[in-house]
């Protein structure tokens, strides 16, 4: 479906970035636009359906507000469903894009949520593991940072376990709009710099905000480009 732009992102104050072009933003909310459903919820690797058509997958700590952004980049309220409390998604959730489908969008579990009993967290990781390592059509992870907190040491240990494991991703801030523009660009270029030390990361990262819409277009542009280029 094209080349890759250089880079995109969403406007953070000073910092600088390229947007993917215009034709691309298009064709990305058009497919968005059309028909999105949820499919299942898979608690093991084997209750997934057929590695048939190319998945993205949404990771990050619990509270990241990976479902609020779910519900942005799909333009649908309910899609993913939201919760104050932490580690509510225990299992791989897919939701089919298109009809016939075209691609696959897969919420992964919230990790990091130090209160979750450790037989719950044991069963968290193992069911991550196993995805990233054994489903062949994944096409990349995308993993997604506080803006206000930037890299935890458990996004650190997901980022390595993709590395060692060969599996692309990137790099996606969230609730850019809880901080100011500078502390943003700050956040955005330190958190890039730590990703250019990983052989796995995409080396562009992308600020959003679920409730300003910010980042939105760009994003669902690099989900088109990660399934489909």
């Amino acid at each position: 479906m094209g080349a890759h732009p250089q880079a995109s992102g969403a406007s953070a104050g000073a910092l600088e970035v390229t947007a993917f072009p215009e034709d691309r933003l298009e064709q990305a909310r058009k497919l968005f636009a059309g028909p999105i459903g949820f499919e299942l919820s898979a608690p093991r690797l084997d209750v997934l359906p057929p590695a048939v058509l190319p998945e993205v997958a949404f990771a990050g700590r619990s509270n990241v507000g990976k479902s609020s952004l779910l519900n942005a980049l799909t333009g649908r309220q309910g899609l993913a469903r939201t919760s104050n409390t932490p580690g509510r998604t225990q299992e791989l959730n897919t939701f089919l894009v298109g009809q016939p489908p075209v691609m696959r969008l897969v919420d992964m579990p919230g990790y990091g949520y130090a209160e979750a009993p450790k037989d719950v967290v044991r069963s968290w990781a193992r069911l991550i593991g196993d995805y990233l390592r054994g489903r062949p059509t994944l096409k990349r992870v995308l993993v997604l940072v506080d803006s206000r907190h930037g890299l935890k040491p458990v996004d650190r240990e997901i980022m390595e376990l993709m590395d060692k494991s060969a599996v692309s991703y990137q790099l996606i801030l969230t609730k850019a709009d809880k901080v100011k523009p500078t502390a943003l660009a700050e956040t955005l270029e330190g958190v890039a710099a730590e990703a250019r030390r990983h052989p796995a990361a995409h080396p562009v990262l992308i600020a959003t905000s679920s409730e300003t819409k910010a980042g939105i277009p760009d994003l669902r542009a690099a989900v088109v480009a990660a399934a489909f280029d």
